[in-house]
């Protein structure tokens, strides 16, 4: 797939994508915890160059395989597994992969058919395209301990999340009731899909883990800054993590050490610097005056401590209002000077008067 036809693939699959950040499926996973996630996408028609079937293969944020319906291979893509996974590793990829394809495009057609979409396209003359994206994975815990996570998105919005716990599944809109409830259905499915999560998938992590130690081990520490800016008589402060590796980091605000709730603070962002690294940053709007109450609190794998920042006033800045104060003193000064000569002036000129006359007089 070219560049152009990527983009337009993954402009289709923006809403899910974001539902997937808001939720913490792919990201915002706490400190010292590694993930493996499959992202696979697909259009029901080729248009735009988008393929039936398309796979991404990430561990943590590391992007390490691709798999597409028309090559039929799963193709290394991390350059920390050149010349460290065994051959055999890619052919149980592929093989793995393909199963993966099959899988996808019956769900497609399924949820097609529960739709009504499928019809018109089974005769090959249909001009609209439709979509489908999952995600599916497990995050393992530094005590060891496991999650699993497995979401359908349809046409770029959410549509069902597999739940291991129950089993089963839960429909994000109503439309998504029929797909549920056949799935449901099939008892073997649910136990298939709950063993992958829990078993499978942690296995396939550590054994990715040992071949990425060095590189997916690393840990880079977050510097940590404040900032400071007056916008429409808005005061905010920024908290500014910069040049970290991995990019899972939690960043708090507190005030007077209490942290604030989430409806106070903005949404935390996390983005790649393209170095390898991360940068995030937190912000929160504070009433003029009471900066110093507000500190920001950052945890890394990288820190053996949480790392706190405030934001202080510089000294250029304070030298800079002092300045300016001195300034205007010096103004109001020198207006008020003026003034009382011009007044003691006028004083003298009518003194003056009244001499000449009252000499006039006698």
């Amino acid at each position: 797939m070219g560049p152009r036809a990527r983009r337009a693939l993954l402009l289709l699959f923006l809403p899910f994508l974001l539902f997937l950040l808001r939720t913490g499926a792919a990201h915002r996973r706490p400190p010292r915890s590694h993930s493996l996630s499959y992202l696979f996408m697909g259009a029901s028609v080729p248009d735009l160059g988008l393929p039936l079937f398309e796979a991404l293969g990430y561990v943590d944020d590391q992007l390490f395989v691709s798999y597409n319906h028309e090559s039929r291979r799963a193709e290394p893509r991390a350059q920390w597994l050149e010349g460290r996974a065994p051959s055999q590793l890619w052919l149980q990829l592929s093989q793995s992969l393909k199963g993966w394809d099959h899988m996808f495009i019956v769900d497609f057609w399924t949820i097609m058919d529960n739709h009504n979409h499928s019809k018109v396209t089974k005769l090959g003359v249909s001009s609209e395209s439709h979509t489908l994206q999952v995600i599916l994975g497990c995050e393992v815990r530094e005590d060891n301990s496991t999650r699993g996570f497995w979401k359908y998105g349809y046409d770029g919005q959410s549509y069902l999340e597999f739940r291991p716990e129950t089993p089963d599944w839960r429909a994000a809109e109503p439309r998504a009731w029929a797909t549920k409830l056949e799935w449901e259905a099939s008892t073997i499915r649910a136990k298939q899909n709950r063993a992958y999560l829990e078993r499978d998938c942690p296995m396939q992590l550590q054994s990715l883990l040992a071949l990425g130690t060095g590189v997916l081990d690393r840990q880079v520490p977050p510097l940590l800054k404040v900032t400071h800016r007056v916008a429409s008589a808005v005061t905010t402060l920024r908290c500014q993590a910069l040049n970290f590796y991995p990019q899972n980091i939690t960043m708090r605000w507190l005030k007077d050490r209490r942290p604030l709730e989430a409806k106070d603070v903005e949404p935390q962002d996390v983005l790649p610097n393209g170095d390898g690294t991360y940068q995030g940053w937190l912000a929160v709007a504070v009433p003029p005056g009471e900066e110093h109450r507000y500190t920001c609190l950052v945890e890394h794998p990288g820190l053996n401590q949480p790392l706190t920042a405030t934001w202080e006033p510089s000294v250029s800045s304070t030298l800079v209002v002092g300045t300016i104060s001195g300034i205007a003193v010096c103004v109001v000064l020198f207006v008020i000077g003026v003034l009382f000569r011009i007044f003691r002036k006028r004083q003298a000129s009518r003194g003056a008067m009244g001499d000449y006359v009252l000499a006039e007089c006698e």
